[in-house]
């Protein structure tokens, strides 16, 4: 059995032939598949929200693979939510209803932009993906008039065709894993339309609205036996398969400036102020992960049930939470925040989900930056330390030094996408490291800097277990 003649398997029931796209989304990855995409499909099986249809936008060239399985099966996916017990539940979703390539035809996905219909552009593109370096080639040659390739370059222009012909203002919302990621994304555009066409810039302010979001949904690459599963289980043979589990959360600041789907309805948290709650996520959630991720595979674990099977660990990221996160915090409405973080170990522990620590660890350069040094940071304004955070700062760089080193026989270290931090071959010391710029200011504060060094010395020398057991009885 296909996709495309699945009507009965879980989700929602609509006439999909009544549906009109009124939001393009640019990154349709697993996670836009299991968490925007899901939250429509949902609405739209309330009968709501059927002029709110997604038209995914890829632009990079490993989409083309997302780009067939999707068109194969009209963009149906099926999302199967592994829980606890070992029950999975699987639905297909049809809120996605074209797949643009913008990747081999940069103006298709122009015109998307430019469509009269749109009024809301989305965006899945990586905590790193909102970097606008006017130097970089890419960048410059849309700068300079080819063919626009970059988000930058493809959104900007689709905006400039919208501008000069006469068309309604439009919302682009950042649906990335980044605080204050509304404010982040209008400086990453502004500042590229500013190089473009400063009138185009000028317009942008008036016209456009960039909402903050919070989203949270842990989505690990399928498997294999993933695939597998879901097809002997509901005949469904779905090479665009999501797994994902049951958690999601969304939270959105209310501002668009041509409406937007009644989300509500959907359990979508609709808010003034985002920024307590991104808070919330990213320091209980997002720098746990870190610390879970770094000492968990200096441990030698892979995957993040396995490493919630060593108690020291679970201690070391409940001590984070309480100790040094939570003082950090504003109140959060509505939530109740020693709850939050038991719900969080609950997450991470699920043993269905099959989520590395690699993919956690990947891009720490931009991760640790974004979820970790801001505790340090008003810890060192409260005067008080922050030692987990500094010590899992440490595991990092102990990781990273180690992979700069060739392999011994029988060993494997894995830090994907940091060699500009640290290149192959490289030794530089933890004081070198320290003072690169993404600690910013933190170079200069020598509780921290001295505080990382001296937890580098004992991995070194005594190893991660000792490490993890002595941060375990250290007052904050």
């Amino acid at each position: 059995m296909t996709l495309g003649v699945s009507d009965d398997i879980g989700g929602s029931r609509y006439d999909r032939g009544a549906l009109t796209p009124g939001l393009v989304h640019i990154g349709v990855g697993r996670f836009h598949r299991a968490h925007l995409a899901v939250y429509l499909d949902d609405l739209m099986g309330q009968g709501q929200g059927r002029e709110w249809a997604i038209r995914g936008i890829g632009l990079r060239p490993e989409d083309v693979e997302t780009r067939d399985a999707l068109r194969a099966q009209d963009c149906r996916y099926s999302v199967t939510e592994k829980h606890p017990d070992g029950t999975r539940s699987t639905r297909v979703v049809g809120s996605i209803v074209e797949f643009v390539d913008g990747y081999s035809d940069p103006h298709a996905a122009i015109d998307a932009i430019a469509e009269a219909g749109t009024r809301v552009v989305s965006l899945t593109i990586t905590e790193g993906g909102y970097q606008v370096d006017l130097a970089d080639p890419q960048i410059a040659a849309d700068l300079a008039g080819a063919v626009p390739r970059t988000v930058f370059g493809v959104v900007c222009e689709g905006l400039r065709r919208r501008r000069d012909r006469g068309l309604g203002p439009v919302s682009v919302l950042s649906c990335d894993n980044i605080q204050g990621n509304g404010a982040v994304a209008r400086d990453a555009f502004t500042t590229f339309a500013r190089a473009l066409d400063a009138d185009l810039a000028t317009w942008i302010a008036t016209h456009v609205s960039f909402p903050s979001t919070m989203v949270d949904r842990i989505t690990p690459v399928p498997t294999g036996d993933d695939v597998a599963e879901v097809r002997a289980r509901t005949g469904l043979a779905d090479p665009a398969a999501v797994v994902c589990e049951p958690f999601r959360q969304f939270v959105v600041e209310d501002d668009f400036v041509a409406g937007r789907p009644p989300w509500e309805a959907v359990g979508v948290q609709m808010v003034a102020d985002v920024e307590p709650y991104e808070q919330m996520k990213l320091r209980l959630l997002n720098a746990p992960h870190q610390i879970l991720a770094h000492f968990g595979l200096l441990a030698g674990y892979a995957y993040t049930s396995e490493a919630m099977r060593d108690r020291d660990l679970v201690g070391l990221i409940e001590a984070f939470q309480d100790r040094e996160a939570r003082p950090t915090l504003p109140v959060v409405p509505g939530v109740d925040l020693a709850e939050y973080t038991r719900t969080v170990r609950d997450r991470f522990a699920n043993p269905q989900m099959a989520d590395t620590l690699v993919r956690i660890a990947t891009s720490a350069s931009a991760r640790v930056p974004a979820f970790l040094l801001p505790v340090v940071r008003d810890r060192l304004a409260a005067g008080a330390s922050s030692p987990i955070a500094a010590a899992t700062v440490a595991a990092w760089l102990h990781r990273l030094r180690r992979a700069a080193q060739p392999v011994q026989p029988g060993t494997q270290v894995h830090v994907p996408d940091e060699t500009t931090l640290v290149a192959p071959g490289a030794a530089p010391t933890v004081r070198d490291l320290t003072a690169h710029p993404l600690f910013g200011d933190l170079s200069a504060q020598p509780r921290f800097t001295d505080a990382v060094e001296e937890w580098s010395r004992d991995l070194e020398r005594d190893g991660v277990a000792s490490v993890v057991r002595r941060l375990l009885q250290q007052d904050v």
